[in-house]
């Protein structure tokens, strides 16, 4: 009985005319296919007036590849699929395509970088520094500025500003502040001590060999934490706005206006830039931001980049930070 039903299936297959082969679209032969593209290209995709020519036509890559001579000598090379329902006029080499888009990428990153590099020039440069004083990158490019700044002198006009949040516990809280305030009410005596702290974070030691007034410092310190309830914030976590580091406001409408977002960040007359940590890369880009360049400006200091965190010596990294981000 199952031969007698496969038999009289084949027989009605013969008889109805269907078949069991593939029934799907059917390729067409070059000569069709030319003659296809040819009118779609004309009939569909050229101007009133224009004429299109299919110069060759042959097979690539499971399609047939076209070549339009779309006038004045202008050829393009499209592809329509083998069954003639599909035109690709456009050829994309992707390797190409790869480079032209790394290329753009390339060109937009220099100029962001040279952006960075050439800050604005002024007759005084301003020069800002933000840190913060436990971050071992901050301390690294504060060993690396101090050379270049003693060696400018009063041709600029510089000065270390803390990021508006400390990462490094209630000793930077601290430490930022005692420094906010020797900075600002005894500015003579602020880079030996700051040269003196950098050494080993010995800060009794190094008010003492800076001669700094102590009565005078706990006055500004009192007034700066009450001023901007510096120790208030500290002890509640409800005003910390990164919800992990305590809030260090002092200098928070300066860090908001040049988008300072961790340590170290260099502005220099206004404008974030990029530099090395050693202190003649400090001194050129310093340099770079005068209008006329002083004789200061030629002084040869060191290339070396200084060693991360406390203490003297030289390293290697100059692109590390202390940020949440």
């Amino acid at each position: 009985m199952k031969k007698i039903l496969i038999l009289s299936l084949f027989s009605a297959l013969l008889i109805t005319g269907c078949s069991i082969k593939n029934t799907g679209p059917q390729t067409l032969s070059v000569d069709e296919a030319k003659a296809k593209v040819g009118k779609f290209i004309n009939d569909n995709l050229m101007q009133p007036g224009k004429t299109a020519t299919i110069k060759d036509i042959i097979e690539e890559g499971g399609l047939y590849k076209v070549t339009v001579e779309i006038g004045q000598g202008q050829d393009v090379t499209s592809y329509m699929s083998k069954d003639g329902t599909k035109f690709f006029p456009q050829v994309m080499d992707v390797a190409e395509v790869t480079k032209q888009t790394a290329d753009k990428n390339n060109q937009q990153n220099n100029a962001a970088a040279a952006q960075k590099t050439n800050a604005p020039k002024a007759d005084k440069p301003t020069v800002e520094l933000f840190v913060m004083s436990y971050c071992p990158y901050g301390t690294q490019i504060e060993k690396g500025i101090i050379p270049a700044v003693a060696a400018l002198g009063k041709t600029i006009d510089f000065s270390i500003k803390f990021c508006d949040y400390s990462m490094h516990g209630e000793k930077e809280v601290t430490e930022n502040l005692r420094q906010t305030c020797i900075e600002q009410e005894q500015p003579t005596k602020y880079l030996s001590y700051l040269s003196c702290f950098l050494q080993a974070g010995d800060y009794a030691s190094c008010l003492k060999q800076a001669s700094v007034n102590a009565s005078k410092l706990q006055a500004c310190t009192d007034a700066t934490d009450k001023k901007y309830q510096i120790t208030a914030k500290f002890n509640d976590k409800s005003q910390w706005p990164t919800g992990n580091f305590p809030p260090f406001d002092v200098f928070k409408a300066d860090n908001t206006k040049y988008g300072v977002q961790g340590s170290p960040t260099l502005v220099v007359n206004g404008q974030q830039v990029e530099s090395g940590r050693d202190s003649a890369s400090l001194l050129n880009t310093i340099c770079s931001s005068f209008n006329n360049q002083p004789s200061e400006c030629q002084k040869q200091l060191s290339n070396a980049t200084p060693s991360s965190g406390f203490g003297q010596g030289t390293g290697t990294n100059s692109s590390g930070g202390c940020a949440t981000n």
